[in-house]
Order: structure tokens, then C-alpha cells, then sequence
């Protein structure tokens, strides 16, 4: 071997090295107990623990301490809550946007809900409007107040809308936004430097037989500076269509996590994050578990998923947790 091709060696094994290579992946997380199972739940963070709330039927809320590695079961919810994108507001959990009742004509919850970790009490919060009450929709906290988007009206039967609502707790009051391009339902949204990103879901029809294979592929983005919507040209479609993910911010990226459709039994396990600084769609390392109807949390930097469906519609439930971390 001469010189050269030593050196043409050398510098490849230099430029392998310095390849930068992903250490990203899910875990699972094996605490000594589990949490109760559940399907159609959500999750939040408030105080620097997790806090597993709803689901089908009235379940305990399930409080995890990352700290040490344990759950803790809760007060039970005061009405069975379900199809709902927890809030935290204030280190308290709020449960807006959400159906109770079963299958398919889940009925949309009047009110807010809102259970304090510190005191593990729940309290009835205010009236949401009569005309614009629905379940399934996506919720987010932005500059002190709560937002609602999209979702239906009539549990999975019919009823899908294109609202968007502003509440004011300081003023209980509400407000009715522009409406999104188009009506979608089983949702979870993110926001990500005033910019609102609306992916996945559905157009649930039970009525006519038509739910699992009604999903979106349009991303639909609303600026809160401008206070308009616009809809991403049709290369950004979202990857791999599905509803019932879950959505959840990492640094500048929206992650589009797991969710059902009628491609396969098996819920999806898919991670994918739209990346608003190049305005493209990557690849993320896939759930351990494929899951829906659950809700994922990122807090200090790593991404935390737990129970929800393992396969699409009612089953089976899930109560393990994993965690994506750098």
C-alpha cells in the first residue's frame, strides 16, 4: 500500500469519527410499581412530576416522581373523563375539551376540570360555552391563557369542527379565533415561537361507518402574530398519516408521536418531527411500544410516553413508560 492511499485511509477513518452520531432513543423505564391502565387518558407535568389523569372509565390520578422512579396513585376523577390534550397551567392540571361517557356517542364535558397535585384535590372550573363545547380537540397554554382547537362534537358518531376558542382565566372569559382550514378531530397540537401547529387527526363518521380511515395529511400552521392560518404546501404533508398521537415540543421541533389508523391492528409506533427552523419533516428513533389515545410529556430536555392503547380502537391497555433522551 503506498502513501497516498494511507493517507486517503487516514483521512476517511478521521471523517467517520467525526460523523456526529445520534445517541437518541427510547427507553423503558422499569419503576418498582405501575400505574393503573388506561386508554383514552392524558398526561402533564406539573412540579417536576407526571401526572397520568382520565381515560376510559373513572380511574385514580397516577403521579410519577422522576426523581425516584415511583408512581403514586391519587384521587380518582371526579366524572370519567376521556379524548382530551392536558394542560398544565400554573402547576395545577387542566382537563378542557374532553368527552365522558362511552362509545359512540361520547358527550362533550360542560366544564372545565382541574386538579390541584399539592392538595390531590379536583374542583369544578368554569362553564365552557354551550355552543362550543366538543370532545377530542387539541388544548395548549399560551401567554396565560388556554386555547382550544378543532375536535367534534358528538363522541366518534359526527359533529367534527374547525374551532378555535381563547379562555382567559384572569377574566373567565371567552373568545372565539379564526377557524382552522379544516375541521379534524382526535388531535393533540403544539406551538412553537407563537406559531400553532396542527397535524394528524381525523374526521371521525361512526355514522356512516367511516373512522379509522378518514385521517389528514394537511399541516395546517397559525401565526399568532399575524393572527392567520395558512396550510403547508402538500411536500410537508405529515409523513405518516394517523390520529390519536400525541404532540409535544423538543427544542425548535414539534414530535408527531405514535396514534391509529386503519394501515395495521397495531398502533403506530412512529415518531416524527416537524423541524420549524428548516421547515422539513426527520425521522425519530420509533416507539419500543406502538400507542394511542395517550399523551406524551418533554420535561427537562427528554420526552416521557406512557400508557394508551396498543393496538387501534379499545385495546389493549397500556401502563408502561418509556422516555426518549439525548
Amino acid at each position: 500500500m503506498n502513501i497516498l492511499h494511507r493517507i486517503v485511509i487516514l483521512f476517511a477513518a478521521i471523517n467517520t469519527l467525526a460523523l456526529p452520531v445520534s445517541a437518541q432513543m427510547w427507553k423503558a423505564v422499569e419503576p418498582e410499581n405501575l400505574p393503573v391502565k388506561r386508554l383514552e387518558n392524558a398526561m402533564a407535568e406539573a412540579n417536576g412530576k407526571l401526572y397520568l389523569v382520565g381515560g376510559r372509565e373513572i380511574k385514580s390520578v397516577d403521579e410519577y416522581d422522576p426523581k425516584k422512579n415511583t408512581w403514586v396513585s391519587l384521587s380518582q376523577t371526579p366524572i370519567e373523563m376521556s379524548h382530551f390534550q392536558a394542560i398544565s397551567f400554573h402547576g395545577e392540571v387542566y382537563v378542557v375539551g374532553a368527552f365522558t361517557g362511552g362509545y359512540p356517542h361520547e358527550t362533550p364535558i360542560p366544564n372545565i376540570y382541574i386538579f390541584n397535585p399539592v392538595k390531590n384535590q379536583w374542583r369544578k372550573g368554569p362553564e365552557i360555552p354551550e355552543n362550543r363545547r366538543r370532545g377530542a380537540a387539541g388544548a395548549f397554554v399560551l401567554n396565560d391563557k388556554i386555547y382550544v382547537i378543532c375536535g367534534i362534537q358528538d363522541g366518534h358518531w359526527d359533529g367534527q369542527v374547525a374551532w378555535f376558542d381563547e379562555f382567559d382565566p384572569a377574566t373567565n372569559t371567552w373568545k372565539q379565533l379564526a377557524e382552522a382550514p379544516r375541521k379534524r378531530d382526535h388531535i393533540q397540537v403544539a406551538v412553537v415561537d407563537n406559531k400553532l401547529y396542527v397535524a394528524g387527526g381525523r374526521l371521525s363518521t361512526a355514522r356512516i361507518n367511516q373512522v379509522l380511515n378518514t385521517t389528514i395529511a394537511e399541516v395546517d400552521v397559525y401565526d399568532f402574530k399575524t393572527s392567520k392560518w395558512e396550510t403547508l404546501d402538500p411536500s410537508n404533508n405529515i409523513p405518516t398519516k394517523r390520529a390519536g398521537n400525541t404532540t409535544v415540543v423538543l427544542g425548535h421541533k414539534v414530535l408527531f408521536i405514535g396514534g391509529e389508523s386503519d394501515a395495521h391492528v397495531e398502533a403506530h409506533n412512529e415518531v416524527e418531527a416537524f423541524n420549524t427552523h428548516t421547515q422539513k419533516w426527520e425521522k425519530y428513533p420509533s416507539l419500543l411500544q406502538g400507542r394511542h389515545g395517550t399523551q406524551a410529556v418533554s420535561m427537562h430536555k427528554k420526552v416521557y410516553i406512557a400508557a394508551g392503547s396498543g393496538n387501534r380502537g379499545g385495546g389493549p391497555e397500556l401502563n408502561t413508560l418509556e422516555v426518549l433522551e439525548n
